[in-house]
C-alpha cells in the first residue's frame, strides 16, 4: 500500500521502487503534488504473478491511478569502489 496526501510524483516512485524491487523511473512528465491511495498485494517471490491477497501492483496502478508501470531495459547510474585503503596514521 501507497499512501499520501500531496506528494510529489518522485515519492510514488520510491515507494513502487520499493514494491516492484527494481528500479523505477518517471516518465509521466507530471509536476505538482498529489493524493496516492495505492492498494495492491504484497509482493511474491515471483515478480509476475501476484500473491493470494489482492491485485499485483502492475495492475493496480494502471486500474487505480491511471499510470502504466512498464519493465524496461534502461540505463542506470551505478559507483563502483575497486579498492579502499585505510589512511594512515599521523
Amino acid at each position: 500500500m501507497i499512501l499520501g496526501g500531496a506528494i510529489p510524483i518522485s515519492d510514488l516512485v520510491k515507494g513502487l521502487a520499493f514494491a516492484v524491487r527494481a528500479p523505477v523511473t518517471d516518465r509521466t512528465g507530471l509536476a505538482g503534488l498529489f493524493d496516492v491511495d495505492l492498494k495492491y498485494a504484497s509482493p511474491s517471490t515471483d515478480l509476475a504473478a501476484p500473491s493470494s491477497d489482492g491485485v499485483y501492483v502492475f495492475t493496480a496502478v494502471q486500474e487505480q491511478l491511471g499510470l502504466k508501470l512498464e519493465r524496461d531495459k534502461g540505463t542506470l547510474e551505478v559507483l563502483v569502489v575497486d579498492a579502499i585503503t585505510r589512511p594512515s596514521p599521523n
